[in-house]
C-alpha cells in the first residue's frame, strides 16, 4: 500500500509540474506567473541578441551579457528537462521510454532543445566564427513564443490544415522556376552568355522575376526574352497569390470555428467538444 501511495503521489507531483510548465489554464495563477516569467524572458533574450549583434554594447556590457545568458540557459534548461520528466503524466506518453521520446520529437520539443543548444556547443568549437554563429542562433529563441501566443498556434494551425495545397502550389512554383529558367536560357545565353550562361544561374532571374522583386540587375535584351519574361511575370502575380488566397481563406476558417464556440486544443489543433 505505501508503495502505491508512494508511485501514485509521484504521479501527481509530475501532473502538477506539467501544469505549471504548459500553458496556463483558467484560474491557475502559479502556471499563469510562469508563462508571464518565461514570456518575459524569451523577449529580453531576443533583444539581448539584437543588442548583442552591436560590437560597441557588446564590448561595453560583455559579463552583463554573459551572465544573462548563463541564467537564461539554466532556466530553459530546467523548463526542458522538466516537461521530459514530467510528460509521462499525459496519457499519449504514458509510457517512461517510448512516451518521452515521442515527446522530444515533437516540434515544439525540438524549439526547446535548440534554444539552449548554441550555449552548450559553444564550448566544443573553438573557432571565434562558429561561435558568434552558435550566439547568432539564440534568435531561434523567438520561436518558444508559439507555445504561448495563441495567434502563433492559430498560424500553425493553418498551415497544417493546408499543407497538402500548400505543397502542390509550391511544387507547381518549383516547376514555373525551371521551365523560366529554360526558356530564359535558351533565348539569352547567346546575347548575354555572362548573364545567362547556365540554367542554374538563370534560376536568380526567375526567382526575382516571379516573385516581383525585379532588381534589375539581370534582364534580357532580345525579342524572344522579353517576351517570355513578360509571360513570365504575369504568371508570377498569379502564382504568387495562390498561397495567399489559401492561407486567407484558412485563417477565416479558423477564426470562425473559434467564434462559433468550437474549442480547439493548443496542443493537436482539433475541436474539442
Amino acid at each position: 500500500m505505501a508503495g502505491a501511495e508512494e508511485v501514485q503521489s509521484k504521479s501527481g507531483v509530475k501532473m502538477r509540474v506539467w501544469e505549471i510548465l504548459d500553458v496556463a489554464k483558467p484560474g491557475d495563477t502559479l502556471s499563469k506567473a510562469f508563462d508571464i516569467f518565461i514570456l518575459s524572458l524569451i523577449f529580453l533574450n531576443v533583444v539581448a541578441v539584437i543588442l548583442g549583434s552591436v560590437k560597441e554594447i557588446e564590448d561595453r556590457f560583455a559579463p552583463g551579457f554573459y551572465w544573462f545568458e548563463v541564467f537564461s540557459v539554466v532556466v530553459f534548461s530546467i523548463e526542458y528537462l522538466g516537461r521530459v520528466w514530467s510528460c509521462v503524466s499525459r496519457k499519449e506518453y504514458s509510457n517512461p521510454v517510448t512516451g518521452r521520446l515521442s515527446f522530444i520529437s515533437k516540434p515544439l520539443s525540438v524549439i526547446d532543445l535548440l534554444a539552449v543548444l548554441p550555449f552548450y556547443l559553444s564550448f566544443v568549437g573553438a573557432d571565434l566564427r562558429f561561435i558568434r554563429a552558435l550566439r547568432l542562433f539564440r534568435i531561434f529563441r523567438i520561436a518558444k513564443l508559439g507555445r504561448y501566443s495563441a495567434s502563433v498556434r492559430l498560424l500553425g494551425r493553418v498551415i497544417k490544415n493546408k499543407k497538402e495545397e500548400l505543397v502542390i502550389t509550391v511544387m507547381v512554383m518549383v516547376l514555373l522556376v525551371v521551365l523560366a529558367s529554360s526558356f530564359m536560357y535558351m533565348a539569352e545565353n547567346e546575347a548575354q552568355p555572362d548573364k545567362f550562361p547556365d540554367i542554374p544561374t538563370a534560376m536568380w532571374w526567375s526567382i526575382v522575376t516571379l516573385t516581383t522583386v525585379g532588381y534589375g540587375d539581370v534582364f534580357p535584351v532580345t525579342m524572344l526574352g522579353k517576351f517570355f519574361a513578360g509571360l513570365i511575370a504575369i504568371l508570377g502575380i498569379g502564382m504568387f497569390a495562390l498561397p495567399t488566397g489559401i492561407i486567407g481563406a484558412s485563417f477565416v476558417e479558423e477564426i470562425h470555428r473559434h467564434k462559433s464556440g468550437n474549442m480547439v486544443c493548443p496542443h493537436c489543433g482539433k475541436e474539442i467538444g
